[in-house]
């Protein structure tokens, strides 16, 4: 019951804080904040897995 009051809190004070028309602008930057972050990991992922298969070639050109 208290983490719901909190949030709704959190919101209320965010919206006076900020008001209605801001509210918009900053959802679309953490959007593409987020959307950054997940490409990131995807790149990073995607490197390591090269850098895995690099080196299994080496060791079996080996």
């Amino acid at each position: 019951m208290a983490g719901q009051w909190m949030w709704i809190g959190i919101i209320v004070l965010i919206i006076l804080m900020f008001g209605g028309s801001k509210i918009p602008e900053l959802m679309r930057g953490v959007g593409r904040g987020v959307g950054e972050l997940q490409n990131g990991l995807r790149e990073g992922k995607e490197g390591i897995k090269k850098d895995e298969k690099d080196e299994k070639e080496e060791k079996e050109a080996k």
